[in-house]
């Protein structure tokens, strides 16, 4: 059976991470070098030392490269807390995309390669980003169909391509980028690479406007033009690209799941608040029923999405894959996350469509969750296809 108590440590984790968030990165929130594309990098150093001040500096990451060594559910506990304030991932450095690369650069690189990308970014020294979206026709929600291409010439690979949504593009001193090997001595299909920002040939073309603004440096469009990566950069074995992308995503869908859990128990904790002081015919509107019932179903909302994280924390705990489960929980608790922060946008009325408080960011960044790491749809047309497959199997 799991347990579900939380140990004294845990708890005590915890508290810390609810008082820093709450004293030293809320007020933060209303910092002028917060724009239309995340907070800028200065602003993320600075949030970074104080992280690092309090020994909170990234928590998922082995105390062998800088972190704090926590387990999974550990992280689920810690990353809500850090969640509460949409700056809270990226002051404690566990925020996408660089929390996702790390994890993969720790699962997958070479002990050169995490010498060279994984120390410098598991201590904040610099950020990275993770290039394998593609505009139509190329990858998307299927990344079968990569058409970035890599082609092997002198112990180089040369990648041709275009790259676009790429979160934190716009000032990372490295990416991930994942491009199909047409020919080469060791094998072909979609292989991974490691590749400095700052390599002749790969260009940032513009940085997309979006509906979520929390993540630093945006969303960039990336040009891939005859950009020459050496062998010894090739990111685990050639080939074997959409495999690793199934070992950063299983975690990353749940970390996701644990961030946005802290932003939404903000958004409930305004709106609660609010729902017992504002008063209509008579009474604080809380005691309505109409507006009762929609606190009641935040709280159903919050407490599912709980339970189903912290089940497949303990589950990459054990040591399993939790493929299938981890897709389930991003479903569910991308659709119930993003309802208690519809719930608490209406529950505030007016307020909740000003920027009088962080309900309305909260809102808008919780619409975006139900499309990256996999949209609603493909998570349950990949759940229902499995589903189908046991029964059959099962005759």
């Amino acid at each position: 059976m799991i347990d579900f108590t939380p140990t004294p440590e845990q708890l005590a984790l915890k508290q810390r991470v609810e008082q820093f968030i709450r004293r030293r990165i809320i007020p933060f929130e209303s910092d002028l070098r917060i724009g239309p594309h995340g907070p800028r990098d200065d602003l993320r150093i600075e949030l970074n030392t104080l992280a690092r001040h309090e020994g909170l500096l990234a928590p998922q990451v082995d105390t062998r490269y800088g972190g704090m060594g926590l387990s999974h559910v550990d992280r689920a506990i810690v990353f809500e807390a850090a969640g509460y304030s949409l700056l809270g991932p990226i002051s404690m450095h566990c925020a996408a995309p660089d929390e996702g690369n790390m994890h993969l650069l720790e699962a997958v690189a070479t002990s050169a390669q995490k010498e060279r990308w994984l120390c410098p970014l598991a201590t904040a020294k610099v950020r990275s980003c993770f290039a394998m979206t593609e505009p139509a026709p190329g990858a998307g929600a299927d990344p079968r169909q990569l058409v970035t291409v890599a082609r092997y010439e002198a112990d180089h690979y040369v990648v041709t391509g275009v790259k676009w949504l790429i979160t934190g593009a716009q000032g990372a001193a490295f990416t991930i980028v994942m491009a199909n090997v047409v020919d080469g001595p060791n094998g072909t299909g979609p292989t991974m690479f490691l590749a400095d920002m700052n390599t002749p040939g790969l260009r940032i073309e513009r940085i997309m406007d979006s509906l979520d603004q929390s993540f630093i440096g945006g969303h960039a469009q990336l040009t891939f033009n005859q950009v020459r990566i050496p062998a010894d950069q090739v990111l685990g074995a050639v080939g074997e690209g959409l495999r690793y992308a199934q070992v950063r995503l299983a975690p990353a869908r749940l970390t996701h799941c644990m961030r946005w859990l802290g932003a939404a128990q903000r958004a409930n904790d305004i709106a609660s608040t609010h729902a017992g002081r504002r008063t209509a015919f008579g009474k604080p509107i809380g005691e309505h029923e109409g507006v009762s019932f929609m606190l009641a179903d935040n709280e159903v909302d919050l407490h599912l999405s709980r339970l189903a994280t912290w089940h497949v924390a303990w589950l990459l705990d054990r040591g399993d894959r939790a493929g299938r489960q981890s897709s389930m929980a991003k479903l569910a608790v991308s659709e119930a996350l993003y309802r208690v922060a519809d719930r608490c946008v209406q529950v505030l009325g007016g307020l909740g469509l000003t920027r009088d408080t962080v309900v309305e960011r909260i809102f808008r960044e919780l619409r975006a969750f139900r499309i990256y790491d996999g949209p609603s749809e493909v998570h349950r047309w990949s759940i229902g296809r499995a589903a189908v497959k046991a029964a059959r199997e099962a005759e």
